[in-house]
């Protein structure tokens, strides 16, 4: 508590700005972002089964509703902070009515408050009112704190499973009240709040000249901003300013709860409450009206998992996703997974999956989990998905996605494993944007990385790179693909990502040769030296805000460098080689993998084919070197250092 002698907090500066963001995206839409349907609000949308404006408890409810829901839910199960209003709110009182009621003067006390809260007369009015009548002695306060003011007592039902939930999650909750701050720490602290997540206004009492102790009331801190109309919009502006806020929620059952999500740069949403008092202008004038903290509970998303393929790669991603999926309340913890039909040993392949939670065709010993439901239709594996896992070889995935349409939910984000590009007569498309057109997701990003598969079932240490437009969303994958044996970076730069984990294959190939050939250390560095330099130049002609940056990633050089030595695609070119390119590449390929795709000699007849279309085969000789080796075999296997000649001629 504060005394008179001691010096008043200086007042918090608050910077007044118009938007955080030039282009919003799809579920952060610029501060009050669900203000938009505000012009249709209307009280018909409810029907209270008590009279409005009247006090009730958590058994005794009004009809839930709103004038924007669809879109305030989705913005409170995106969240990154949530705030909430203290008294009626949080608690099942006002604490100075409560207080009052202590003091005996309860009825005078609470017609104010009432008045306050619907806004018939302002806040600051309305507390300089409150405290005259009160005029709380220091030990009166203290008194009321250890009886009939105990924290615990005075929690609504559901609001401690709640901030719990949400704190689990990684949610920054926080309280802002129009009350004070000595009443709403013992709050805080059995809602397992630290006392810096909490605004308030604060008491000042006079100091005995005998004791030295705080003695009368002698007002309160003017200086706090939630002491006048206006206060808890601008602690709000305050938070954006100290922290990066993407989305914040207040909750609330008052009409100053209402503007913080009216006011330029506040709230992206409000959520009334009316599990203690309902009141007809916060009906009237939330996005989204609950009865109870148990519906906010229940509304909190676990994003349904869904993965589209079932190879070595998939079952390995599908591995670390059930894994954090069990034990993170972000997710659903069931993850489904489609898997093309097929049989092995006589029986479904999904079938078997299911039986043992491990593919005993393409990742043999890599369990995924218990957790896991394979379905042999891949309509029924996205039906419920909210993100979906995109991880089949490319050439199939365009008549997936056909197959797929109308068929995903549109308010999914979806992310892309899978490493190549489609070619079109207007041009080449990336998988990632192919799977965001065709199937009409929010958002598709890509997980690209030094990623052989069989290492990270295994749980040996690996890391990957997300490729992402939206923040937001590719915190959610980092949260579903990270785990203390994967470590995954984000890169704000889609295309620099994705064309490397596709071009690297190309450049694989060509190690794969060398290594058939019987050729050392210092040509492979050559080759790896001049693949990672046409990627880069390939990348940036194509998409020219590819980053530099990004090819010092994971899911640049040492994803090059990982596949360079380990991969798939080495692995059949040096067979390849070792035959002297006798028998066509996919023939080998048939051999080796057990049914698995090859992709690299795919995407080097995809690359070659924008090479020949825009006349750059000059300035890529590996990757000219490459496809008429291990595609048209127009020229021998020892030909693969032939690019070193472009360098000596200044080609």
């Amino acid at each position: 508590m504060m005394v008179a002698k001691a010096r008043a907090a200086p007042p918090r500066s608050v910077k007044w700005r118009r938007t955080r963001r030039s282009t919003p995206n799809k579920w952060s839409r610029g501060h009050g972002a669900a203000r938009a349907g505000r012009s249709a609000r209307s009280s018909s949308r409810f029907a209270p089964t008590k009279a409005a404006g009247s006090k009730g408890n958590a058994s005794t409810s009004v009809e839930d509703g709103g004038v924007n829901v669809p879109l305030a839910m989705e913005l409170w199960k995106r969240a990154n902070a949530v705030c909430f209003d203290v008294d009626c709110t949080v608690c099942k009182d006002d604490s100075l009515d409560a207080l009052a009621g202590f003091l005996g003067k309860k009825n005078e006390v609470e017609a104010w408050t009432t008045r306050a809260m619907d806004g018939s007369v302002g806040l600051e009015r309305s507390l300089e009112e409150r405290m005259k009548i009160l005029s709380p002695s220091f030990d009166e306060v203290e008194r009321y704190l250890a009886t009939g003011g105990r924290a615990e007592q005075r929690l609504n039902p559901g609001i401690v499973d709640l901030v719990g939930a949400l704190r689990d999650r990684g949610v920054a909750v926080y309280l802002i009240s129009g009350g004070f701050r000595e009443m709403a720490l013992p709050v805080a602290k059995a809602l397992g709040l630290p006392p810096e997540n909490v605004y308030a206004n604060r008491m000042h009492f006079s100091v005995c000249d005998e004791t030295g102790l705080p003695r009368n009331f002698a007002g309160f801190d003017r200086t706090e901003p939630t002491c006048r109309q206006g206060g808890k919009p601008e602690v709000i502006r305050d938070l954006r300013l100290r922290h990066p806020y993407e989305t914040i929620v207040m909750v609330g059952d008052g009409i100053t709860d209402l503007e913080a999500a009216e006011v330029e740069g506040g709230a992206d949403a409000f959520i009334g409450y009316g599990g203690t008092v309902a009141r007809p202008e916060v009906m009237k004038g939330a996005d989204w009206f609950v009865s109870d903290f148990f519906s906010l509970r229940a509304e909190l998303r676990r994003y349904k998992v869904a993965f589209l393929g079932s190879g070595a790669w998939a079952c390995a991603a599908a591995k670390l996703a059930c894994e954090n999926a069990s034990g993170d309340d972000l997710f659903d913890p069931e993850v489904s997974m489609w898997v093309h039909e097929e049989v092995h040993e006589g029986r479904p392949l999904h079938e078997t999956i299911n039986e043992t939670h491990e593919n005993p065709k393409y990742a043999k010993g890599c369990f995924m989990g218990e957790n896991l439901e394979a379905s042999s239709s891949a309509e029924d594996a996205v039906r419920e998905a909210n993100l979906v896992v995109f991880c089949v070889p490319h050439e199939f995935a365009h008549g997936l996605c056909v197959q797929l349409q109308g068929r995903v939910r549109p308010d999914a984000i979806a992310i892309s494993l899978t490493k190549g590009m489609r070619i079109r007569p207007e041009g080449p498309q990336l998988i990632s944007e192919m799977i965001r057109k065709k199937l009409g997701v929010a958002d598709a990003g890509v997980l690209m990385g030094a990623n052989i598969a069989g290492e990270i079932a295994q749980g040996q240490l690996s890391e990957g790179t997300i490729g992402y437009r939206i923040l937001e969303n590719a915190k959610v994958f980092e949260r579903l693909f990270q785990t203390p044996s994967f470590i995954v970076t984000l890169v704000q730069d889609v295309e620099g990502a994705e064309m490397s984990g596709t071009l690297k294959n190309v450049v694989a190939i060509a190690a794969g040769l060398s290594d058939g050939l019987g050729y050392g250390s210092n040509t492979k560095a050559a080759i790896l030296r001049q693949g990672l330099s046409e990627m880069r130049s390939f990348a940036k002609k194509m998409f020219p805000t590819v980053r530099d940056e990004t090819f010092l990633e994971s899911c640049g050089v040492a994803d090059l460098v990982a596949s360079c030595y380990g991969g798939r695609n080495r692995r059949v070119a040096e067979a390849f080689a070792r035959e002297g390119g006798q028998r066509a590449m996919e023939e080998v390929a048939e051999d080796l993998l057990g049914g698995q795709k090859l992709q690299g000699a795919l995407t080097a007849g995809e690359v070659h084919s924008v090479l020949r279309q825009n006349g750059w085969e000059d300035e890529f000789p590996l990757f000219d070197t490459v496809y008429r080796i291990a595609v048209t075999r127009e020229i021998p296997v020892d030909a693969v250092t032939g690019f070193m000649s472009s360098r000596q001629s200044g080609r």
